[in-house]
């Protein structure tokens, strides 16, 4: 439920260093293009730049990869790649940066994108993308490009779009079966399942670790994302109106014993050995371990089945379910790299709606065909060409990405059930935090770490009883005064920008 440094070189340093490169404007930034010719032809035979990629770790060697042969050849530019290391990877960057490497184009995470933003080591492509970028400004909302804007410029290509739902709470089907119970669709069905449960088969009915936050049952007291927007101002979910109710309501479940008693200490793998070894009968997970969730229950009950609660509504008779979603990378020109329009050529040509299917998903009955209107991986051909594929994407078609994508998650009966039913479940109902599309903002990067540290301890210490409940404004003040003020300040005034 909560959402997504320059340390070898000072930004001061690093904005020195750049501040000679010239601008887009310099002879050597605008690609060495010579004066329009009326010939054509000409200019389409002319041999294409050689690119060189910088992009992030992967377990693989980029230039042997199937993907990047396939980019060489279906676009005419040859790009070759380094990647950032595993460890001391922005120092490293940082080293890279320092001394001009002629990369032509990077893929950065959004603290790198800011910092080296910050520091005039990226080139604004505003007139670029609008000149060049035809498949970008389609397939591209305006959503992730207000989220790439630094200072009112934008400094890379953002990779972002809608996501899915990740988190189901599972249960132990046959447990239900067993007692004659109905999938709860209210706050108070799921209440008398849980007792039920507790009653009847003396087990933990709801198992949990660490996180005081069980999306499933927050959802109802219409706390979902950690910023909500509302008469267009944007707050933290610690100023929700339902917070407080839902934490007496997870504290009522903690004093019947409804709730795991050993909820503040458990890990994660703890949640899930609960759930396999029959100590418990449900759990919040995410669907893409339910493969392993189902091979381990089946070791210790060969006849035990899975199922996968939907959302419950609350008081406003409405279910609600957080969909992920935001810019997840950008992809990012340096200052000195030459031959900037023909990169950004390049990077809407990857963007062409069949050059990007076949990017992400490959040639239809090699790597894929299609069963039911849906599209289906072809096994192994599919994971052997086109498993590290993502680490290829310098933007996304946000449209069609998210139907593509879902062949991943067809690569295991398991995986698919689990994925298609928490997709169900959520249909109609999904939420998205206003701030997914935000660029890095300084003063929720300085403080969201502690101060979600420090909300977790508490809510925590509310549910178990360690501290009233009556000391929530206690708690607030305290959490505004470390820095939630600034927070909060900070967010309003990019999401005022949005709206202009």
């Amino acid at each position: 439920m909560f959402k997504k440094t320059l340390s070898v070189l000072s930004i001061a340093t690093l904005a020195v260093s750049v501040a000679a490169c010239g601008s887009a404007k310099d002879t050597k930034t605008s690609g060495g293009s010579t004066a329009p010719t009326d010939n054509k032809q000409a200019e389409a035979n002319k041999p294409k730049p050689e690119f060189k990629a910088l992009i992030q770790y992967g377990r693989f060697d980029p230039n042997a990869e199937y993907t990047a042969k396939y980019l060489n050849e279906k676009t005419g530019y040859k790009t070759t790649y380094d990647m950032l290391p595993v460890e001391n990877f922005d120092e490293k960057l940082n080293l890279l940066m320092a001394n001009k490497e002629p990369y032509s184009f990077m893929i950065l995470n959004a603290t790198q994108y800011s910092k080296l933003a910050a520091a005039g080591a990226l080139e604004p492509i505003d007139e670029l993308v609008n000149k060049y970028g035809t498949n970008m400004k389609n397939v591209i909302s305006q959503a992730s490009w207000n989220g790439a804007k630094m200072n009112g410029k934008i400094y890379g290509v953002p990779h972002g779009g809608t996501g899915v739902v990740n988190l189901g709470m599972f249960v132990r089907q046959d447990w239900m079966d067993e007692l004659g119970l109905k999938v709860p669709t209210t706050r108070d069905e799921f209440y008398t399942v849980l007792k039920t449960i507790k009653e009847k088969k003396n087990v933990i009915p709801l198992t949990g670790g660490k996180a005081p936050m069980v999306e499933q049952i927050a959802t109802s007291f219409g706390v979902t994302t950690t910023w909500n927007e509302s008469n267009g101002k944007v707050t933290h979910m610690v100023e929700n109106p339902g917070i407080k109710p839902y934490l007496a309501f997870m504290k009522k479940l903690y004093d019947e014993k409804l709730i795991d008693p050993e909820w503040s200490i458990n890990q994660s793998n703890k949640v899930i050995e609960n759930f396999t070894s029959g100590k418990a009968a449900m759990m919040q997970n995410g669907y893409y371990n339910a493969p392993s969730i189902t091979t381990a229950l089946a070791k210790n009950f060969p006849n035990g089945k899975i199922g996968i609660l939907p959302p419950v509504k609350g008081d406003s008779g409405k279910a609600a379910a957080v969909s992920t979603g935001g810019i997840t990378w950008y992809t990012a020109i340096p200052k000195w790299a030459e031959n900037k329009e023909e990169i950004i050529k390049y990077l809407d040509l990857k963007l062409d709606k069949d050059i990007f299917k076949g990017l992400t998903i490959g040639q239809e009955g090699v790597h894929h065909k299609m069963e039911n209107g849906n599209y289906v991986p072809i096994l192994p051909k599919f994971n052997d060409d086109l498993n590290n594929g993502s680490g290829f994407l310098t933007g996304v078609d946000e449209k069609n990405y998210p139907i593509y994508w879902q062949a991943r998650v067809r690569k295991d009966p398991v995986l698919t059930d689990a994925y298609t039913k928490i997709q169900e479940n959520a249909k109609g109902s999904t939420v998205i935090d206003p701030l997914a599309f935000a660029p890095p903002i300084d003063a929720i990067a300085k403080n969201a770490q502690k101060l979600n540290k420090f909300m977790e301890d508490t809510f925590i210490k509310y549910i178990a009883g360690a501290e009233p409940l009556d000391n929530y404004d206690k708690f607030l003040a305290q959490w505004k005064a470390d820095g939630g003020a600034d927070m909060i300040k900070a967010a309003n005034d990019w999401y005022a920008t949005t709206k202009k």
